[in-house]
């Protein structure tokens, strides 16, 4: 008899990394969200939510993102399932590492199975960016496509929607750094500018075809010298206290390269030691309670993995 419910976690992610707006996010192994789904006679889905800052987030399916994910699979499938959910957020919203993403990621990889695993991940992608779009206000895929798949995803194109996997260099690390502090993510996109000079575009395309050419050589020089943030980091920046000063302690502890992850406040660097990457960490704890602010650092390698079925 096929299982009634199931335990996923998912995990939380970093996007953009600096040189890629909107086109590159790869998985940490920390923070992550945890979804219990139960299937129930009744067709709807019914929502709760328990842990950090749970209290923002809408229990009405079609507002929350891992509601509104099950709710475009179903569709897409045809199907008048019911599920109850409980979301264990471990990533708290508005942090800038994939909040929105995990639980919707968390989400279809659960009813998928649950359903006897009509689609495989690559088919589920659009319906978690269908879920994420309502915390973010846009189809986006460089956090969703990170927790669903693990590694280091480039989207090519998102009409038509091409993902691709880029090479996850063995000595590369990863710290990402989270102050307490709320970034809501669709304010932070509305400050950005519509249009960009072409100068900075060109710029911009060079950055991204150097890192990805970094990773593809493990090539942490060329990585270093790309990631850097013509789009959206000069407009994000004054949104996090001391932002500057906490990029450049991560830069003076050896990190190869440091900016906002996705919309902020959490601020990623990498490095090629574990070592080097709790170091950063450290380095950039202490100087956001200069200015303040008390903050959480995540310190592992690239998570290469999908979604984890616990139970």
């Amino acid at each position: 008899m096929a299982n009634k419910s199931i335990i996923v976690k998912a995990p939380a992610t970093v996007a953009n990394v600096s040189c890629g707006f909107d086109c590159i996010g790869y998985a940490i192994n920390e923070p992550g969200d945890i979804l219990t789904i139960e299937k129930q006679d009744n067709p709807g889905i019914v929502i709760s939510i328990s842990g950090s800052k749970s209290d923002s987030i809408p229990v009405v399916p079609e507002n929350n993102t891992a509601g509104k994910a099950i709710l475009s699979l179903l569709d897409a499938l045809g199907s008048k399932q019911g599920f109850k959910i409980h979301i264990e957020k471990g990533i708290p919203p508005g942090s800038g590492i994939g909040s929105s993403a995990a639980s919707a990621a968390a989400a279809v990889v659960g009813a998928n199975e649950l359903l006897d695993k009509p689609l495989n991940n690559g088919e589920l992608l659009v319906h978690g960016m269908a879920g994420e779009a309502v915390a973010s206000g846009g189809f986006h895929g460089d956090n969703i496509a990170p927790s669903l798949f693990g590694g280091i995803i480039l989207i090519r194109s998102y009409d038509p929607l091409d993902i691709l996997k880029l090479p996850v260099p063995e000595d590369l690390f990863s710290t990402a750094v989270l102050p307490d502090m709320i970034i809501n993510t669709k304010e932070a996109r509305q400050m950005l500018p519509k249009n960009v000079p072409l100068e900075s575009a060109v710029e911009q395309a060079g950055n991204l075809a150097g890192f990805t050419l970094g990773l593809h050589e493990s090539d942490f020089d060329l990585l270093g010298r790309s990631m850097v943030d013509l789009f959206a980091e000069p407009h994000r920046a004054k949104l996090i206290p001391g932002y500057e000063n906490v990029r450049q302690s991560a830069m003076d502890t050896g990190a190869i390269g440091c900016g906002i992850s996705g919309s902020g406040p959490a601020v990623f660097a990498l490095s090629d030691s574990l070592e080097k990457a709790k170091n950063i960490g450290l380095a950039m704890v202490s100087t956001f309670k200069n200015s303040g602010l008390t903050s959480q650092s995540y310190c592992s390698p690239i998570h290469t993995q999908p979604p984890e079925i616990l139970g």
